[in-house]
């Protein structure tokens, strides 16, 4: 199988899940299979500008992808990305390989709703539900829907916005419940290694993957924004009760000189 052909198909298996089409009209076509399986896989509004082929260079672009807010929190996206890009090797055959996908630079809200709940928790949970049965028994060869690896998932220089304006801190009078933190490369890894993992499920693993890492690092971030601003609390209260002590040991002094 030639190279450019081999990339062909197998960026249509791993994105339609084993339809052929022509080259012409390939990408227009990629596109509009993830809107739709990304929007029901998790449950909310899926959106891409385009999807370019580069064949020869082995090289598919995904541009302006957009996942919305889930329902029940804000309007806006819960992600967004200029770019990702699949780079692949040669593909002969299975498991067919994705050498990296990159994905750079992308824009995540965080935010939690007045009950705790969490967005990204949400599509998460959302993601979990809609997934498809698995099954004990090995599961006879299936030619539209191929076995697949990834060597390995970049995500870089991710700008994580924290939103809990609407959770109530009790006495704690946080003044800032929104603020942005840019969280390290993350690496997920590969997938589906040693033998390969169904076409259908790669991207699955991927987003679930990358949901575990932001979801951990903005509880962290925020965790560490409560604690800074309780420990500024205690030390205001300490201040007060220093000021107060303060002056009744000047009112004995007076007492005592009058």
């Amino acid at each position: 199988m030639k190279k450019g052909l081999g990339i062909f198909a197998l960026l249509v298996l791993l994105i339609a899940g084993g339809a052929f089409y022509m080259l012409s009209g390939a990408g227009d076509f990629i596109r509009v299979q993830i809107e739709e399986q990304g929007s029901k896989y998790l449950g909310t509004t899926v959106s891409v500008f385009n999807v370019e082929l580069a064949l020869t260079e082995g090289r598919m672009t995904i541009s302006d992808l957009d996942i919305k807010n889930p329902q029940g929190f804000s309007d806006g996206d819960a992600f967004s990305v200029d770019a990702i890009t699949l780079d692949l090797g040669e593909v002969i055959s299975e498991p067919y390989v994705i050498q990296t996908i990159s994905i750079n630079a992308p824009e995540i809200l965080y935010e939690v709703d007045a009950s705790g709940q969490g967005n990204l928790l949400a599509i998460k949970d959302s993601l979990a539900a809609n997934l498809p049965e698995t099954k004990n028994e090995p599961a006879a060869q299936d030619a539209a829907n191929p076995l697949m690896i990834v060597e390995n998932v970049t995500v870089s220089n991710v700008r994580l916005m924290l939103n809990f304006e609407n959770l109530s801190t009790g006495d704690l009078d946080i003044k800032t419940k929104a603020y942005e933190v840019t969280l390290p490369t993350f690496n997920a890894g590969s997938i589906g290694k040693p033998n390969g993992m169904p076409a259908d499920q790669v991207g699955i693993a991927i987003v679930n993957a990358m949901l575990d890492n932001v979801i951990a690092a903005a509880k962290t971030e925020a965790k560490k924004r409560l604690a800074a601003e309780a420990k500024k609390k205690v030390n205001e209260e300490l201040d007060k009760q220093k000021e107060k002590l303060a002056d009744k040991a000047k009112d004995k002094l007076k007492g005592l000189f009058n």
